[in-house]
């Protein structure tokens, strides 16, 4: 492999040496005060001064008048930046003379030394990791799991967090006030009474089916838009258009009159939702909060064009008007994405399947909160708002176009296993219900019944903290919260009330809140907490907690089998899922919507737009499952793909809504986290890409190698989207600039890399514009059904050099660079996963740890499950 200058992996084993050999009592931190660092004068002078003395102070630094205050964290933070740019050879500057082997590693030790000493004697004394609170996600977690209730939602009650060393996992950040208090208090008190028996007896489990013909929302559907015909619901017999219900010669449906006819109705949609065109299941409204199995009948179809003499006067504008007596059956299958939603457009995706040719029945088993109704949406097709003008359906052709049949849906619930359920029975036990006649209860219709409500209030918050709690309780912490009971049972309030007042008190106590862990090794409750949070982003579980109350779970072979054991459970979603969000900022994906006009093709794509971070997730639990070695971050031989991402990246169609691992031709420049498109969107807007931000994006969350903030009141290079100037031509004018030339070097040439890739990913050969004096428009049709609006401008340059000199043709030649030093990405990735799982940065003294890290799985590529294990088994994980 190709090495310009000593690589990172030997910094980093120089660093572990100097760990290993160092003596920390000779440098006892809290005795250090603000003077320069000895041994470090006569290399400075020689070769940093006359860059950074007082006179020319480059970077704004001047390292001849640089104390050592190592409890000033931007003090700290420069004297690490000078040892990793002496140590790798970044500096001096390749013109300037290069120092002796044997003056660089006296001056790299004699700063690795200190920082060393002052991170050891820190950690000592008071842990890596600063005591912390859950963050909103985790509290929510942790809720579900211990009431049972795995449809609360809560997290929306709680402020967002704080993100510092980009995670929400950090305990510096994570502050608590009394208004983020009097937020947990109520998101508690809310949960709780989610929970509690509303009825005495078990609610009966039903069966119903609503049809499609009975709904109000598809029945709007079938003459509202009389002159926007794309956009009509089609009622069928089978396949077999029905034209009189359209002329009103005919009922909607035969209804119960006729059972087997009635089966047999449809309505056909053959446009996806979108504004006043929304069609749900208005009849049925969810109960009751819990789990539910949905069955949806449907099949696909087809819609003939109209023909000439059919066409009604005024039509003769539309590209493609539907003829409402024509159609037959599907050719081919359909994505169908389903909605829960509160009313109005509060909407969480529970399912997507795949519409069939032949009628079928696809069965959802979900969880629902109260109030909530079924949407459906066909999300391969066309959206278009209401009163859009000109517009034709995308997916017509001279044949006709494509449609999908609702014949009914099904609910069967709510599902118990037990009645009180789970969650109720943790509050309350086996106390018996009454109705209610106390005129405090009003959320009530039941009161819990206790004879004598003081002891029974002891017991039930006995048994409530062993389970809320994660480690043992004793009798004090029940004293702690019996008071508050009592108080209210004094005001004279119900039993009911009491109690929800003494759990609320303990879902907000800074044992439930709060994260215990003391300075030196974890005990096995505290190590229980922290690989659950990092695995599977909740609270241990009874089998973690078992291990924990026994003192077997720090044994090496039993923490490497319960880290399997997280990682195959369902619940390690909860892990990718808020890793990648912010690792890879995947939470920002909505956060611009494609510009309407230069990416009409884009905007209102919910199918692309929602299958892009599933692909991501699905990629990394793919790395994840089969230990694939790391290097598969920046290029693999293999996607998760469906039918959209598919189409989008220009590879080999196949259809189905579901992701699959699909490989990849040998030319793709496809392959690996940087050319998926949700990377792509979240390190560009809507209206253009900047490799300023994209190259900025991959040395901070792929390289590990953040570069420095700009200076203050430096303008933002914006590319010209009218097409006058290439975004590498502004950056060109831009780098003429001193003071911006440095940092710009190591950022453009991966951002330049990019450059093929637009804001939602797709290839690209030219930039698009707006201005007319660009070159010819696009011709083609937009999602919304209008046509594209924008030109095409200059060309695009995905060439570039890399800050060592090396260069590249374009993204493909640009992986194979980044492949050459495998083990630095195996070692941002450990620190990122690092981070997320103990809630502190990987200090200066935390180097060698890494390394034992990279040195263990160095064998097998770093293989990414390989990394997870090595980092539950190491003294970064085991201790605070």
């Amino acid at each position: 492999m190709r090495q310009s200058h000593p690589t990172r992996s030997r910094v980093q084993q120089a660093i572990a040496k100097v760990a290993v050999g160092l003596c920390a009592a000779a440098w006892p931190g809290a005795a250090i005060a603000a003077a320069p660092l000895p041994g470090t004068a006569a290399f400075i002078e020689q070769h940093c001064a006359a860059c950074h003395d007082e006179t020319e102070k480059k970077g704004e630094l001047d390292l001849t008048a640089l104390k050592f205050e190592p409890t000033n964290a931007d003090n700290f933070a420069t004297w690490v930046k000078v040892f990793d740019r002496a140590s790798s050879g970044e500096m001096p500057p390749k013109k300037k003379p290069r120092p002796a082997s044997a003056d660089l590693a006296a001056f790299t030790h004699a700063v690795a030394a200190p920082l060393l000493a002052h991170e050891q004697e820190r950690a000592a004394r008071e842990g890596r990791a600063t005591r912390r609170r859950l963050n909103r996600e985790e509290y929510e977690n942790a809720l579900r799991d211990l009431l049972h209730a795995p449809w609360l939602e809560i997290k929306d009650r709680l402020p967002e967090d704080a993100v510092a060393h980009n995670y929400n996992k950090i305990g510096d950040a994570l502050e608590m006030t009394h208004v983020q208090v009097a937020r947990y208090l109520d998101a508690a008190d809310y949960a709780l009474r989610q929970v509690i028996a509303h009825q005495a007896e078990r609610p009966a489990t039903t069966v119903t089916r609503y049809y499609a013909r009975d709904q109000k929302t598809f029945q709007s559907n079938i003459a509202k838009y009389r002159n926007e015909q794309e956009r009509m619901v089609i009622p069928v017999l089978d396949v077999k258009a029905q034209y009189e219900i359209y002329e009103k010669k005919a009922p909607i449906t035969v209804g119960a009159a006729d059972p087997a006819t009635r089966e047999r109705e449809a309505f056909v949609e053959i446009a996806s939702q979108y504004e006043s065109y929304e069609m749900w299941f208005d009849a049925f409204t969810v109960p009751r909060a819990g789990r539910y199995k949905l069955r949806f009948n449907t099949f696909t179809a087809w819609v003939g064009p109209e023909k000439p003499e059919q066409a009604a006067p005024g039509k003769g504008h539309r590209w493609w008007i539907p003829d409402l007596r024509d159609v037959s059956i599907g050719r081919r299958t359909e994505p169908v994405t389903i909605y829960a939603e509160t009313i109005p457009h509060n909407l969480r995706v529970i399912g997507k399947f795949d519409a069939q040719i032949e009628p079928t029945v696809h069965e959802l088993d979900v969880w629902l909160v109260a109030g909530e109704t079924i949407r459906l949406d066909l999300t391969r097709l066309f959206r278009s708002r209401q009163g859009a003008g000109r517009f034709r359906n995308p997916l017509a052709t001279e044949e006709g176009a494509p449609g999908v049949g609702f014949r009914w849906l099904e609910v069967e619930g709510p599902l118990l296993d037990a009645w009180p359920t789970a969650g109720h029975r943790l509050l309350f036990g086996d106390l018996p219900l009454k109705q209610n006649d106390h005129p405090a209860l009003d959320d009530f219709p039941l009161d819990v019944v206790s004879t004598d409500p003081r002891r029974d209030a002891a017991r039930l918050l006995r048994h409530f903290l062993a389970q809320a709690y994660r480690r043992p309780t004793t009798e004090a912490d029940v004293q702690r919260f019996l008071p508050v009971v009592e108080n209210v049972l004094r005001a004279g309030d119900p039993f009911v009330e009491a109690m929800i007042s003494g759990f609320t008190s303990v879902l907000c106590s800074p044992d439930f809140v709060g994260l215990e862990e003391k300075p030196g090794a974890l005990d096995d409750h505290a190590l229980a907490a922290r690989l659950s949070f990092f695995l599977q982003n909740t609270a241990p579980d009874a089998e973690l907690r078992a291990l924990a109350a026994a003192g077997k779970l720090r044994q090496p072979a039993v923490l490497r089998a319960q880290t399997d054991r997280l990682l195959d459970s369902p619940k390690s979603a909860q892990f990718v899922n808020a890793f990648l969000d912010y690792w890879l900022d995947l939470r920002t994906m909505s956060g611009a919507a494609p510009d309407p006009i230069l990416y009409g093709d884009y905007y209102l794509d919910d199918l692309l737009n929602d299958s892009a971070p599933e692909e991501t997730r699905a990629f990394f639990t793919e790395l994840v499952r089969r230990d694939l070695p790391t290097r598969n971050i920046v290029d693999s031989d293999f996607a998760m793909l469906n039918e959209r991402l598919a189409k989008h990246y220009g590879l080999p169609l196949f259809e189905g809504v579901a992701m699959r691992r699909v490989p990849l031709p040998a030319a793709s420049v496809r392959g690996g986290l940087l050319t998926q498109a949700s990377i792509l969107k979240v390190t560009a807007n809507g209206t253009s890409t900047s490799p300023v931000k994209r190259g900025a994006w991959i040395l901070d969350r792929i390289l590990g190698r953040p570069p420095s903030p700009p200076p203050p009141n430096t303008p933002v290079v914006e590319p010209d989207t009218r097409g006058a100037k290439t975004i590498r031509e502004q950056l060109d004018q831009h780098r003429d600039v001193a003071s911006c030339a440095f940092c710009h070097r190591a950022i453009d040439p991966p951002g330049f890399a990019l450059e093929s890739f637009d804001v939602m990913g797709g290839w690209r050969d030219r930039y698009r514009a707006t201005a007319e004096n660009a070159a010819a428009a696009h011709e083609g049709i937009a999602y919304g059904g209008q046509k594209l609006l924008f030109r095409f401008a200059q060309p695009v340059d995905a060439t570039g050099e890399m800050a060592d000199g090396r260069k590249f043709s374009d993204v493909r030649e640009f992986k194979r660079f980044l492949l050459e030093d495998e083990a630095q990405l195996a070692r941002n990735l450990t620190q990122q996963l690092a981070v997320y799982a103990t809630g502190a940065p990987v200090g200066f003294a935390d180097r060698a740890a890494i390394e034992g890290i990279l040195a263990r799985t160095r064998a097998g590529g770093y293989g990414v499950r390989s990394l997870v294990r090595e980092l539950v088994q190491s003294e970064l994980f085991l201790k605070k």
